[in-house]
């Protein structure tokens, strides 16, 4: 970094300054606290976070010098809970993402669908990678999916499955059009995410000499056991399933 974009020593005090602050707020509010969901707490442990996120950046590109602790994101954690304590309703909200690993072996599913299907396709669909998502996506359920992944050729990403109380269910059709805008983090009760990250950390933890006692677990919050590579299809330079897969 130039001289010119460092900052200055004043601009790295004040920061510092900032901090001190930040940490009388919270200490204060910590003090003051009116229960285990205090959002006063809540509040001033994500400045505290802001400030030392600040300070730190400045400390570092003027001094090349960072400090001793970390504090995690407000991105890290869920809000206080401020939804009802009865819920007459509530939400699954879900998200998987996925990596279109092998595009043939998609469509190979697709054409077996379309072909399976006695009145025929109108028009063949299968021939594309979003046209087959389309396809699949409609013939199976989403579960289905995710349990049998590797046989349509997806790869798996990260997950989540969030949990939202409401007082009443809404009205049909209220929010098709924009249907994940009105999530409120505040109303979360519970939620589950699965992501590589999890596995890496734990894998991290565990001494080598443990691998053989390790069935594999789950990583992250609720996690995902790995599917049996059992179900993995075999296909031929074509895209299409082997003699012996198909006769299986």
């Amino acid at each position: 970094m130039s001289d010119a974009a460092q900052p200055t020593a004043a601009e790295v005090r004040a920061a510092a300054e900032a901090v001190k602050t930040a940490l009388d707020r919270h200490l204060a509010a910590v003090e003051r606290r009116s229960g285990e969901d205090d959002p006063a707490v809540y509040d001033a442990f994500n400045e505290l976070a802001a400030a030392a996120e600040v300070y730190d950046e400045l400390l570092y590109d003027r001094y090349d010098e960072v400090t001793p602790f970390e504090i995690p994101g407000a991105e890290d954690t869920l809000p206080p809970y401020t939804g009802p304590e009865e819920p007459g309703a509530l939400s699954v909200l879900i998200r998987r993402d996925y990596a279109v690993a092998e595009p043939q072996r998609l469509m190979a599913q697709a054409r077996r669908v379309e072909a399976a299907d006695e009145a025929g396709p109108v028009v063949e669909v299968s021939g594309t990678v979003h046209g087959a998502l389309g396809l699949l996506f409609g013939e199976f359920e989403p579960d289905e999916i995710a349990s049998r992944h590797k046989e349509f050729g997806l790869e798996e990403g990260d997950s989540t499955l969030w949990v939202t109380a409401a007082d009443e269910t809404a009205e049909p059709g209220e929010w098709l059009e924009a249907p994940f805008e009105q999530v409120d983090p505040q109303r979360v009760v519970c939620r589950f995410d699965v992501s590589a990250v999890f596995d890496e950390e734990y894998d991290d933890g565990i001494d080598d000499d443990d691998d053989d006692d390790d069935d594999g677990g789950v990583g992250g919050h609720g996690g995902m056991a790995e599917l049996d590579e059992d179900l993995d299809t075999d296909l031929d330079e074509d895209g299409e399933p082997t003699r012996q897969e198909a006769d299986r």
